[in-house]
């Protein structure tokens, strides 16, 4: 109970601590084939030598090749690090760190998923910080003074919205992952080409439409202050995957829906930086990591428990989703109106084939989850706070029948 008092008596703190944090104001270019464009951004910005950051897979798909041509015709030096083959860690942060040294990079260029884009906010932050070795950069709050290194982002998928995030998650040297968040961080671009996303499997389509749908919601729900704008943009976020997620899955290669997800992924960013998460997160953070599955399907799995838990308190933001994505009218009460929104998640769950997911939670490990969902919940300015038999309640609608 003691917890649970604290844990309600500081739920508005971190909201009112990120706004605090210097965020990134990048210009945004989107468009098919869109990365070509970079050559002459870096040309404009008067960078003779880049470091590009991408991940094996990528490479050996040749997506780094047009950067690396439009690079070559502006006449901007390029270094290619593409060693990375896992989630940001020490080891690949240092080795990304000592190639920036190494060319004298005055930008860099991340060119991939979460992991790639987060091991790059580490490496951009690590150039401006050359005193400190890698594991000391490790703070949930690393201050850089004089900014980070500028960063041009080009996302893979259409989910994480880490490339406008200034958090980024490390697993350090123990094998434990952390948060940290960057303050100073200087994307400068995004940089949102629908090619890199159409030849995506379909699981991943889903799970990372599902994971960005949850950053849209929470932001919306959250008890945080924003303004209009950036209250709209989890708004649109919404609406443009209700509507065009869907899309994608059934024809992979429309480019109009996937540039909607792409956009709508990066307001799902704006929503982490700007109202954070909230409890779908700290559930999905949880049994993620207790279990070993993608995050993405820890938030499918989650999605739903956790938003029809907090319908009494979120009754009203639910209403106002459904009726902006035109799912309800201004004559349909809330109630009927939340129900709606809930009902099309649900709809949507089974339209990406995410409704077969099998939950690996076992009542055993209800203890353990109750502590690590309570701790990461701190975290966030939830609408509501979940007491340990809140969370115990939630758990058990996912819980694995015998």
């Amino acid at each position: 109970m003691e917890t649970y008092r604290f844990r309600k008596g500081i739920h508005r703190l971190p909201g009112k601590v990120i706004h605090h944090v210097p965020m990134p104001e990048p210009q945004v270019v989107e468009g098919h084939q869109s990365r070509v464009k970079i050559g002459e951004i870096c040309k404009q910005c008067g960078y003779k030598q880049v470091l590009l950051v991408t991940d094996e897979t990528l490479h050996k798909l040749g997506y780094d090749q047009a950067i690396m041509q439009s690079l070559d015709a502006a006449g901007v030096s390029c270094t290619l690090f593409a060693d990375i083959n896992s989630e940001p860690t020490i080891d690949l942060i240092d080795a990304g760190r000592e190639a920036a040294f190494a060319c004298h990079a005055e930008c860099v260029i991340a060119l991939g998923g979460g992991s790639v884009l987060d091991t790059c906010k580490m490496i951009a932050a690590g150039v401006r910080l050359p005193n400190l070795r890698t594991r000391a950069l490790l703070l949930k709050f690393l201050v850089v003074p004089s900014k980070t290194l500028p960063m041009i982002t080009v996302p893979s998928t259409a989910g994480t919205g880490a490339e406008v995030t200034v958090g980024a998650v490390v697993t350090n040297a123990r094998g434990t992952k952390g948060s940290t968040v960057i303050v100073g961080l200087d994307i400068t671009h995004v940089i949102l080409d629908s090619e890199l996303t159409i030849h995506a499997p379909q699981l991943v389509t889903a799970a990372c439409g599902m994971d960005a749908l949850s950053h849209v919601v929470e932001g919306t729900v959250g008890d945080v202050a924003v303004d209009v704008e950036d209250a709209y943009y989890s708004i649109e976020g919404v609406r443009l995957i209700l509507q065009h997620l869907p899309v994608v899955m059934r024809e992979p290669e429309n480019i109009e829906s996937r540039l909607a997800m792409c956009r709508a992924a990066m307001y799902g960013g704006n929503a982490i930086n700007k109202q954070l998460a909230g409890y779908v997160h700290a559930f999905a953070h949880s049994i993620g990591a207790m279990y070993h599955i993608p995050h993405g399907q820890a938030i499918t799995l989650m999605m739903l428990p956790v938003l029809r838990y907090q319908m009494k308190a979120c009754q009203r933001k639910y209403a106002l989703l459904a009726r902006y994505c035109q799912l309800a009218n201004e004559n349909t009460t809330d109630h009927e109106a939340a129900e709606k929104f809930l009902q099309t998640i649900a709809r949507l769950i089974v339209e990406c084939g995410m409704d077969k997911l099998v939950s690996p939670v076992k009542p055993d490990d209800f203890e353990a989850l109750i502590h690590m969902v309570a701790k990461d919940s701190i975290n966030y300015s939830a609408p509501m706070t979940f007491s340990n038999e809140d969370i115990e309640q939630v758990l058990k609608m996912v819980t694995v029948s015998d």
